[in-house]
């Protein structure tokens, strides 16, 4: 069976000793809040798309990718099967919020994302299993 693989980055930072992470708000309505991610490239491995994907759709430059803290099958909308791979990736001296136009082009053209922090696990609906971790991250 063919997957397609994707790169989820949960992007945190320290805020007052309490953890926080990175979310967006997608302007298409039901695409949601998310938190970046993107298909990993042929001949990519899910590492390096988690760096090229957190580059693109955030527009961040300086971050660390601390460890892989999952891998799952996930079967989208559309029967598609996923290969999913959760990093956790940390920042520091990041803006409370902002926005960015994605750069790795296709159906992101031209788009604004919103970003800003959730600092706990429901606090914001996230979509399609975007949030099927964070208990990892919040947890500790």
């Amino acid at each position: 069976m063919k997957y397609v693989r994707k790169a989820y980055g949960y992007v945190t930072r320290l805020e007052e000793g309490k953890v926080q992470v990175l979310v967006f708000q997608h302007p298409i309505a039901e695409a949601g809040i998310q938190i970046p991610k993107g298909t990993v490239e042929d001949q990519e491995d899910p590492y390096h798309a988690v760096i090229r994907e957190m580059k693109e759709e955030t527009g961040l430059k300086d971050f660390k990718v601390e460890s892989l803290i999952a891998k799952d099958l996930w079967e989208y909308d559309d029967g598609t099967i996923h290969k999913r791979y959760f990093y956790k990736i940390n920042v520091k001296n990041v803006a409370d919020q902002w926005t960015h136009h994605p750069t790795g082009g296709g159906s992101e053209d031209g788009l604004i994302f919103r970003y800003f922090w959730i600092s706990y696990k429901d606090q914001v609906n996230l979509v399609r299993g975007h949030g099927d971790y964070l208990n990892v991250i919040f947890d500790k």
